[in-house]
This record gives structure tokens, sequence and C-alpha cells, in this order.
């Protein structure tokens, strides 16, 4: 008879990375090296990159994937054709190109999934690489901001359970933004859960540092709420419903409507005020700048949402929106 040491633990089950990128130079070597050691298998999907970067990756042990060009790109397309290699019951670590993960991450966030076998996500504390290099990096950092404890959703960084993932099917392929948040629903909506850790995950450089690239960002969130709440917006989920109605009120139903009627009733100008007062109570939770952007993202959303609904009225899809160009 075998002598069977039941108390011994299990061994961990493996991680594998799966990291997306397009043209991302040195912010990828930087990435994929953090991964070394800390992962089983590293994949690395490419979306078309002219700048040497396949070639980075490979030198560095990773798995390549060349996405076809002739097929609109999306990080979500990106992230399945990764996942399509993986197999069994462990765990993937997804990766933005243009992040470093922290090096104790990968091992705390396993140990949290296996800890807690109902969670199917989790993320960590993300940060920008230099918030302080611009205005915009730092409105990026205080995004990243995010409350500890059971979410809603995650970003592109994330620990996940491989199994649950293949149980809804991966990402949706078609959205051009926001398939974490799209993909956590029908996770959640299986009986699953997402949880944001206390700990240090990556590091991500935003390189913005023009107005026009923080406006097209802002742009393809509103697309991405539209889109989101056009999906799950019947109750009870609700998703992204409010964000979809604030982003078309305040940058589009409210000054159409002031301008417009001002012009026969001149009082209603006055309507605009509501834009001062609600900077003021914005200005109250999170300071005078982010109250700001706050309003002026706004208009730049509402682009965005307005783009999304006139697009599928006419049967049509938008290419993905990059804002690092």
């Amino acid at each position: 008879m075998l002598n069977i040491p039941f108390d011994k633990a299990p061994p961990p089950a493996a991680v594998d990375a799966v990291v997306i990128g397009r043209n991302e130079g040195p912010r990828l070597v930087a990435c994929l090296t953090s991964l070394q050691g800390q992962v089983r298998r590293i994949v690395y999907v490419d979306s078309g990159s002219s700048d040497g970067s396949v070639t980075r990756a490979r030198d560095l042990g990773a798995e390549i994937i060349e996405l076809d060009t002739s097929v609109p790109f999306t990080a979500a397309r990106a992230r399945n054709a990764g996942l399509a290699l993986l197999t069994g019951d462990g765990f993937v670590q997804f990766v933005d190109g243009d992040c470093v993960v922290n090096r104790k991450w990968i091992k705390s966030a396993r140990d949290y999934l296996t800890d807690h076998p109902k969670a199917a996500v989790v993320c960590g504390r993300r940060r920008e690489r230099h918030p302080g290099a611009s205005l915009y990096n730092g409105l990026c950092d205080l995004e990243w901001d995010t409350p500890i404890g059971e979410a809603k959703a995650c970003g592109g960084d994330a620990l996940m359970r491989l199994s649950a993932v293949k149980e809804v099917g991966g990402y949706r392929e078609t959205l051009i933004a926001g398939e974490e948040p799209e993909l956590c629903v029908r996770l959640r909506q299986k009986g699953w859960s997402v949880w944001r850790m206390d700990a240090e995950m990556t590091l991500h450089d935003a390189q913005m540092t023009r107005f026009s690239q923080w406006w097209r960002r802002s742009r393809r969130a509103g697309h991405a709420f539209a889109e989101g709440a056009a999906l799950h917006g019947a109750p009870p989920e609700r998703h992204w419903v409010k964000e979809t109605y604030r982003a078309l009120l305040w940058g589009a139903a409210l000054p159409i409507g002031v301008i417009a009627s001002g012009f026969f009733f001149p009082w209603l100008w006055l309507a605009a005020l509501l834009y001062p007062i609600q900077y003021l109570r914005l200005w109250r939770k999170m300071g005078a700048t982010a109250a700001l952007f706050s309003m002026i993202g706004k208009f730049a959303e509402a682009q965005g949402a307005l783009e999304y609904h006139v697009n599928r009225r006419q049967g049509r899809a938008r290419e993905i929106l990059e804002y690092k160009n």
C-alpha cells in the first residue's frame, strides 16, 4: 500500500501569461522581462507591429502569435488568440504590453484565487509609471485608484481563472474598448466573483502628452459605455447605463438644448449655470483639476456614444480607436 502524506498540500496551479501589444518597443521588453520567472509560459500576441516587437519578444522566449492584418484589430481579439493556446485548470495573467508586472504580484494573486474558489478574477493596484510627466498621465493614475474588495469589473491587467474565462467564451472580440468589464458581467452572471486586492500589480506607461490623446481616450470610453449599455443595460445589471446617460446629458443634450431653446426663450440660457454648479460639486469630491477634466470629458464621451449609436443604426462597426499615435 502506498504511504501518501495526506497533510501535504498539492502543488500550486500553473500561471501562464498573455501579453498583447502593437509597436510598444522598449515598453514591451520591460513587460516581458518582468514576467520572466513568475509564469510558466508567456504568449505574446502582436497586432501588426512595425517596430520589431515580434523579434524582441521571440528573443526573450515568448511564444508568438501574429494576428491576421486583414481582420480588424481589437484587444479582445488579441487576448482570445492567446487564450486559445492555453489549456488546463490553471490561471492566466493578462497584461497590456505597455505595463510592467510587480515581482510580488503573480504569487499573491495566485494564492488569492487558490484560497477563493468562487473568484474568477483578481486585480491589484495599477499605477502610472510617470504620473508627473504630464497632466494627462496624472489623470490616468487617479483613474486607476479604485476601491479594494469585491468589484464589478477589472481592467486589462488581471489574473484570471482559466476555466472560468473559457466557460463564458472568453472576450467579446467585436468590442473596441470595455472588453474586460463586459467579460466580468458574464462571469458574474455565472456565479463567479471579481476582486481587487490591496497589492501593487502593474506600472502602466500611458505616454499621454497632448490634449488630443486624452480626448480620443475619453471618446473611446464613451463608445464603450454606449455599447456596454446596449449589451447588458437591462435590469438587474444596468451595465454602464448611468455612465452613458451622464455622457449624453452633459455632453450633448444639455448644451444643444440650451443653445437651441435660448434663441426662442433667452432666459433658458441660464440653464448653462448647471455646468459651474456641477463643477463645484465634483470639485469637493475629486479636486479642481480632476473635476474640470471630468466635465470636459463628458463632451468627448458623448461624441463616442453618439458615434456608436449612429454606426449601429447604419449596420457598421467602428475600428479600434487608438490614443497613443
